[in-house]
């Protein structure tokens, strides 16, 4: 029996890598999916991915980092499911260099995507949540809803050339333990994925010139050198990089009931990858 059957889910970030594999999968077990990402065609793509396997999914795009579309985010899901029962917190990119080379642009950048955007969406979603948790048991009714925010293990254990991403990544941390203390008398389990290396456009593998990604217009340096990819691998006790089915498993595991006495917990999926 699918497990998030009646189920809304709202996935960030889901037009590729990480959070396509994560809609697919809470599609697959039942949910109907509101695909956000700033790229039309990829969350067309992952829309029709998603109703090739029998699965319900709409596409939601829009640049999170305009102050004003998390909001309108939020409200659109609601006005078009009636509801918002699963939120994952997982767009982002990257943009590296050197602490002495960070400018406030890259700095702020980082920030804005990475922790900003999150606090934002939550922000946007209790209103709404606090009316519905009383109608809820009001009818008789306990629903636990879940949000999981997407962190990384450069913000855990610190990462080279990724201070701002790294600063942002921790802030993630901290949103999803207070939240979950916050929430935890509106029976909504907050919890935080963080992720060691998965292999996506931003962990590309490439030898010579760095690749690059285009987001919003800017072009933005990517993926890991091949020779530190084979310096890594020693490192992670699986001996391989993830795959976003891995990354889509782990955030999986807080979104099914069998997870709803489980809130303001940090899970690495990292391949037992040690700093």
């Amino acid at each position: 029996m699918a497990r998030l059957t009646n189920r809304v889910a709202l996935v960030t970030g889901a037009g590729r890598g990480i959070g396509r594999e994560t809609a697919k999968l809470l599609a697959a077990e039942g949910a109907r999916v509101v695909v956000n990402d700033i790229d039309q065609a990829a969350s067309s793509e992952t829309v029709r991915e998603i109703a090739d396997q029998g699965g319900q999914a709409i596409a939601w795009v829009g640049d999170l980092t305009d102050g004003q579309t998390p909001e309108r985010l939020i409200q659109g899901t609601i006005e078009a499911c009636g509801s918002l029962d699963i939120l994952i917190n997982n767009a982002g990119y990257v943009w590296n260099s050197a602490a002495h080379k960070h400018s406030d642009k890259q700095w702020q950048a980082m920030l804005d995507m990475h922790a900003t955007v999150p606090f934002r969406l939550l922000r946007a979603y209790y209103p709404w949540l606090k009316q519905a948790v009383g109608e809820d048991r009001a009818a008789g009714r306990e629903v636990c809803r879940k949000v999981v925010n997407i962190s990384s293990v450069s913000g855990t254990d610190g990462a080279p050339t990724q201070v701002a991403y790294s600063a942002a990544k921790a802030a993630v941390v901290g949103l999803t333990k207070t939240l979950a203390k916050e929430w935890g008398g509106l029976n909504v389990t907050v919890n935080c994925v963080a992720f060691g290396p998965i292999a996506t456009r931003l962990t590309q593998t490439y030898e010579g010139e760095p690749p690059t990604i285009n987001v919003a217009g800017q072009d933005y340096k990517v993926g890991l050198a091949k020779g530190q990819v084979e310096q890594m691998l020693p490192s992670i006790p699986l001996g391989r990089v993830g795959q976003p089915k891995d990354a889509a498993g782990a955030i999986f595991l807080f979104c099914i009931p069998e997870s709803d006495f489980v809130t303001g917990q940090l899970l690495i999926c990292s391949g037992g990858m040690r700093s």
